[in-house]
């Protein structure tokens, strides 16, 4: 009988993963891990950020404990509090310095969840190791999930084939409706717990009050880049990505105005009106590629997660950054963010958007 350590995050899903796996005859247990001090996550007066006075990584594992007690698993736990602030929250404030828009979900993946986690599952005996995520591995390749809502490709893009050996999402072939059914049928307390949502060290709270902990607010001018007009104020252009367009700190019509590039160095926003010519391009530069495979000259790609697949062209690597195209043009193509690349439901790595481009001409996000 193969063993298996299933992460359990106290939500339905890799609860669901490790009623599967055990109604499939593997001896099941589960791991949970500990990637945050909940006293590091306050709020700008310094407190905790609680519900119910606990906080919400202590709730997550009260019901994990509850999950494996009904699963009738143990249920190991795991502090990797010191290296996820050095290998993604650091990463996370220097891309935001360096007026970026980082991932860091990507980066969880790839240094805690399927290096570091893994590692501590061997330690436990485990042959295999399982998680909650929506997606599919078949002969050590990543696939899309059945339920295209829910895929975390996306999220996935960065791992290696390597660090997917010895990896199952059992989820992957069920819809979200179906896994809550599952669930609820099995008797497990968490079917109807909310999805957590947003980043996840930032939970539910307000993202630049999250970050007035850590990074010091610069205010700037708001500049529309058509008239060239000062027309509002930021506070800190770490608190912006292109194509936002809520909380820029505008009034009345300006509601309507996005965010289409940032001077890192005059401490610029530059916003256009409307759906702006200004969001778009149709090439980009990136750097940092994990690619599981060889990429065929014609494939598709995301530049954000809940991003249109473009069709994209494939240039050259040249001193590790590769040059892509995309002639029809995207919207909001962001550096920092990671471009995935896929093959009709095949996904075949990522890079992370490093210029953009419009027409042979550098944008000025990042100038």
């Amino acid at each position: 009988m193969k063993k298996v350590i299933v992460g359990i995050s106290g939500g339905v899903d890799s609860a669901v993963a490790a009623y599967l796996l055990k109604k499939e005859g593997y001896l099941v247990e589960g791991l949970f891990m500990r990637n945050w001090d909940a006293m590091i996550n306050n709020d700008t007066l310094g407190n905790p950020t609680l519900n119910n006075n606990i906080c919400p990584q202590e709730q997550d594992y009260n019901d994990a404990l509850k999950t494996c007690e009904i699963l009738g698993i143990k249920l190991h736990r795991v502090d990797f509090v010191k290296e996820y602030w050095d290998y993604v929250f650091t990463y996370f404030l220097e891309e935001l310095k360096k007026g970026r828009t980082p991932n860091p979900d990507l980066l969880c993946n790839k240094f805690i969840k399927f290096d570091l986690f893994k590692k501590e599952a061997k330690k436990l005996g485990a042959d295999l190791m399982a998680t909650g995520h929506y997606a599919k591995v078949k002969d050590n390749t990543l696939y899309k999930a059945k339920d295209t809502n829910k895929d975390q490709t996306y999220f996935l893009a960065d791992i290696t084939k390597e660090q997917l050996k010895d990896v199952l999402f059992p989820v992957g072939d069920y819809l979200k409706t179906e896994v809550r059914s599952i669930a609820k049928e099995a008797g497990i307390n968490v079917y109807d717990k909310k999805d957590s949502t947003g980043i996840c060290f930032i939970g539910e709270r307000h993202y630049q009050d999250f970050l007035k902990n850590y990074l010091k607010p610069n205010p700037g001018d708001i500049v529309d880049v058509v008239t060239k007009e000062v027309i509002g104020r930021h506070n800190g252009l770490m608190n912006y990505t292109i194509g936002q367009r809520r909380n820029v700190g505008l009034s009345g019509d300006k509601d309507r105005h996005y965010v289409c590039g940032k001077n890192i160095f005059k401490n610029i926003l530059y916003v256009a009106f409307g759906d702006s010519d200004y969001l778009y391009s149709d090439m980009c530069t990136l750097d940092n590629l994990n690619l599981m495979e060889e990429l065929p000259s014609r494939l598709t790609a995301k530049f954000r997660y809940r991003g249109e697949e473009v069709e994209i062209e494939v240039g050259e690597i040249k001193d590790g950054v590769l040059t892509i195209k995309y002639p029809k043009g995207a919207k909001a193509v962001t550096p920092g963010q990671a471009c995935v690349f896929y093959d009709k439901d095949k996904c075949l790595g990522c890079g992370f958007i490093k210029d953009v481009y419009k027409n042979g001409e550098k944008l000025w996000y990042l100038t």
